[in-house]
């Protein structure tokens, strides 16, 4: 079964797949705020630091799993995986991506450990 995503949201799986930073960070909105595990990042430059070693450096890869999308927000589910640190992570690990759009960009991501 194919999850259909809105465009913005499947080009942010597919860069983080490939490993395209460039394709990832124009993805984002210049005053983009993204919070990962109750760290907050802030604007283009903040972004790029935070994929470069979190993400790309990770070899972070997502496999969708379920979507829905709300008034104010998409919200992805996502089975992760990559080469960070998995210690007192649940396996397998599962995080809702939960992304706002504006004007065609990503304004914010909000990454969210799903609990049972």
């Amino acid at each position: 079964m194919t999850i259909q995503l809105p465009p913005l949201a499947a080009a942010y799986v597919q860069a983080t797949n490939q490993q395209d930073a460039a394709a990832f960070l124009r993805l984002f909105d210049d005053n983009a705020v993204v919070n990962d595990a109750g760290r907050e990042f802030r604007g283009r430059e903040a972004i790029k630091e935070w994929s470069e070693s979190d993400i790309f450096a990770a070899n972070v890869t997502l496999e969708v799993t379920a979507a829905k999308e709300e008034p104010q927000e998409t919200v992805v589910t996502t089975k992760v995986d990559g080469t960070f640190d998995k210690t007192g992570l649940p396996d397998p690990l599962f995080i809702d991506q939960h992304l706002q759009f504006r004007d065609g960009k990503i304004a914010a991501l909000a990454c969210r450990l799903v609990t049972a």
